[in-house]
């Protein structure tokens, strides 16, 4: 694409367009200059709030794919494709599932997460090779992350994907964008001119990681990831997730710092395990096959326990 025909089509985007609430910007002091970018940045709630049943479909088919074997694979280009790998990071710490669940994918690979790559996002192939090369099924979902909605390198992995069967979402802040018209979903908040014409890294990558938090928040949740509103899945690999986990037994049963660091203990470290045994007062072979039993929703293995008791 010649740089005449690429200017043209920057000049449709809702995203490149000039914010003429900012057009005196660099004139004001510095409280006049954040107050300007506070008042931008109250739009992103709003326009994120428009698309949630978008979002709900997507969590719906994430949620699909993570019960029958498949993955959640952001793929983007620059801070599109950082947002995606920060994401997909966040995960297995969180959530204690395994690395490849949720994963990564960014133009340039992983040295893109820290320099700019250029030309990775300009080839489409490279877009359908990062799939290949992580073996995409029909199982797993592809959500593709790109602002303008035409980065090339996702429309590429995004094609690949409907031709493997795997289900399709587009994460772009564009209306009507190339990547939208590929996807099974297309996620659009529409956020308006940037506070700095065209840099996207700021109401649009706000967007943009409000959007990814839900899908793979909201997905764990489906998951059983969570009691109440409780982390009770946490990989606990550090200090400070030991001393949050035994905090989330002290919530979830009432007991003490002492009782808490007990049944972590007699748990293995398992945060879910050690909270069902402390409600339940079942030994922990017990309680794990109870636990398996509900799918590892605790909640619902406490409720079958509790309509065991009330039966006897």
């Amino acid at each position: 694409m010649n740089a005449q025909t690429l200017m043209s089509e920057l000049e449709k985007l809702v995203s490149e367009g000039r914010n003429p609430d900012t057009m005196q910007i660099d004139l004001q002091p510095t409280t006049e200059i954040l107050n300007l970018i506070n008042a931008a940045d109250r739009d992103v709630p709003l326009a994120v709030e428009k698309v949630i049943p978008q979002i709900a479909e997507a969590v719906d088919r994430i949620v699909e794919a993570f019960q029958n074997g498949g993955r959640l694979i952001y793929m983007g280009a620059g801070t599109s494709g950082r947002l995606g790998v920060l994401d997909a990071s966040e995960c297995p710490p969180t959530f204690s599932v395994p690395e490849d669940m949720v994963t990564g994918v960014i133009a340039g690979g992983d040295h893109a997460l820290r320099h700019a790559v250029e030309g990775a996002e300009d080839d489409p192939a490279q877009g359908r090779q990062a799939l290949e090369e992580r073996g995409l099924t029909a199982k797993d979902v592809v959500v593709g992350i790109a602002v303008s909605g035409r980065t090339p390198y996702v429309i590429g992995g995004l094609n690949y994907a409907k031709e493997i069967g795997a289900t399709t979402v587009s994460l772009s802040c564009n209306p009507d964008s190339a990547i939208g018209a590929i996807a099974d979903i297309a996620i659009a908040p529409v956020v308006g001119p940037e506070i700095l014409t065209g840099s996207t890294r700021m109401k649009s990558g706000t967007a943009q990681k409000l959007i990814l938090n839900m899908l793979s928040t909201a997905s764990m949740i489906r998951m059983g990831k969570i009691y109440q509103n409780l982390m009770v899945d946490v990989n606990i690999s550090n200090q400070k997730l030991m001393a949050r986990a035994s905090r989330i037994v002290m919530e979830a049963t009432g007991c003490s710092a002492d009782e808490a660091e007990t049944l972590l203990q007699r748990s293995g470290n398992d945060v879910k395990l050690a909270i069902f045994i402390a409600l339940t007062d079942m030994d922990v072979e017990e309680a794990r096959a109870a636990l398996a039993r509900a799918g590892g929703f605790l909640r619902k293995a406490i409720n079958e326990r509790q309509q065991q008791a009330a039966n006897r």
